[in-house]
């Protein structure tokens, strides 16, 4: 990794975790912007767009920071097509491993700042078949189950406090309990369960 993308990404990792109350202009944030990628983004790479995360589920608190999982039918065509367009347009674009600071499997990751610097979207750029969908099951649970979206509330408020500057550290420690509740959300909507 040359120097300047290292201290890149030890810039990101430091920004400030902001919690704030659920804003219920976040669905026109994401609706908003996922308009604009179908607007700009050639449609025979990009197949879905799916408002994902905590800014996705009604009465959760997050970051204010929408994510968006978009399905793209090749990492290579949307290298070559997709990231020059959306850097053109000042998006930050990063070779992401899926799960923490690990290896492979790498995907697409945008971020996407407001005029003051702070960072409004994330944009996860992924093929049909990676994990990172099954995020949409952890955020279907959540929209579901009352009491695990506000044990995850608490948590999220309390590991803020606890590193408000380091988003390494947040991140680690809620990765037990969102891969508990996938486990159980996976279960629960591949048994036949609807919403």
């Amino acid at each position: 990794m040359d120097e300047k993308l290292k201290k890149r990404i030890a810039e990101l990792v430091k920004e400030e975790i902001s919690i704030v109350p659920y804003d219920k202009g976040w669905i026109k944030m994401f609706n908003d912007e996922a308009g604009y990628l179908k607007e700009i983004l050639p449609s025979e790479i990009v197949k879905r767009i799916e408002h994902f995360g905590s800014t996705a589920v009604k009465g959760l608190s997050a970051k204010p920071i929408i994510d968006i999982l978009v399905e793209v039918s090749s990492s290579e065509e949307t290298k070559k097509l997709i990231v020059p367009l959306l850097e053109a347009k000042g998006y930050e674009q990063f070779w992401r491993p899926s799960f923490g600071d690990d290896g492979p499997p790498y995907y697409h990751w945008f971020i996407k700042r407001n005029s003051k610097g702070y960072r409004t979207h994330h944009i996860h750029m992924v093929e049909a078949g990676s994990e990172l969908w099954d995020r949409l099951f952890f955020r279907d649970y959540l929209r579901q189950f009352p009491e695990e979206r506000k044990r995850y509330d608490e948590l999220k408020r309390k590991l803020s406090n606890e590193y408000p500057a380091d988003r390494i550290k947040y991140t680690e420690e809620k990765s037990s309990f969102i891969i508990s509740i996938t486990k159980k959300a996976k279960k629960y909507y591949e048994s036949g369960s609807v919403l």
